[in-house]
């Protein structure tokens, strides 16, 4: 091989470097998910308290997988050039290239920057539901499929699949990090039962922590408007645990209804 290669002239040989480390660097590329697989693996080895959660380890897994491809690329393109020039020159040549690049391409190298910044921070993970402000075509609603280096993939209620570049992600909302889900309810109370139904409706509160599994709390009793007439509207404000209020709420609504019917206390129309 080295007597092949000293045949060749030295644009040959530059030629034939140049390829090895682009190749060298596509195959550590094609590697990359196989080797972040095997890095967020370290984390069974820490204590159960310190490790990371599913959603998060991948997460991690497309940002590290994009990390190592970006670095062996940029490794291969400065291994060309230092072929072609000294080392001094091509230190100059690098703060020249990389100021001109941030000045022309400031949004890819936010986008890239942002990604690198998720690896430490941890707004949302694959699997979450999440919704994204600040975003150029307004908000974005869905569940996080994919988080690489330069975007993140959502996929929308409806089915489609959105490509958000991650320096545009300013403000996230996070459902899926609630710690309760409000499962308020409204009644309208005819005005000369009010005195019957506040006190009956606050005992129901306390008792329906035991009756109703997924509420948190008891509820409190409140008026909205604060107006009363023929008749007052009353909200009891409940929090169940997160996800939960949507299958509590029918429940909520049959024990009240059972309870002001045995207290002959009839809802107003």
């Amino acid at each position: 091989m080295s007597a092949w290669y000293a045949t060749l002239s030295p644009l040959g040989q530059n030629l034939l470097t140049i390829f090895i480390a682009f190749t060298l660097a596509w195959l550590v590329h094609r590697a990359a998910g196989r080797l972040a697989q095997r890095l967020v693996g370290l984390n069974r080895f820490t204590s159960k308290r310190g490790r990371l959660r599913s959603e998060r380890l991948d997460t991690l897994r497309g940002l590290i997988a994009g990390v190592i491809s970006f670095l062996a690329f940029l490794v291969a393109l400065l291994f060309t050039l230092s072929l072609f020039v000294d080392t001094s020159t091509l230190i100059w040549m690098i703060g020249l290239f990389s100021a001109a690049f941030g000045l022309g391409a400031r949004p890819l190298v936010s986008d890239y920057l942002t990604g690198i910044n998720l690896l430490f921070e941890d707004p949302f993970d694959v699997g979450e539901k999440v919704e994204l402000h600040g975003l150029i075509g307004g908000s974005v609603e869905g569940v996080i499929e994919q988080v690489k280096l330069r975007s993140t993939y959502l996929r929308a209620p409806s089915g489609e699949l959105f490509s958000i570049p991650n320096g545009e992600i300013r403000v996230v909302r996070n459902f899926s990090r609630g710690r309760f889900s409000v499962a308020n309810i409204a009644l309208k109370i005819n005005s000369e039962d009010l005195s019957r139904a506040i006190p009956l409706l606050e005992e129901l509160g306390q008792e329906a922590v035991s009756l109703l599994p997924n509420l948190l709390e008891p509820w409190r009793v409140i008026s909205p408007t604060g107006a009363i007439s023929q008749h007052t509207e009353l909200t009891l404000a409940a929090k169940a645990y997160f996800g939960k209020a949507a299958e509590m709420r029918p429940r909520l609504l049959a024990l009240v209804q059972e309870r002001l019917s045995e207290a002959g206390i009839a809802l107003a129309e």
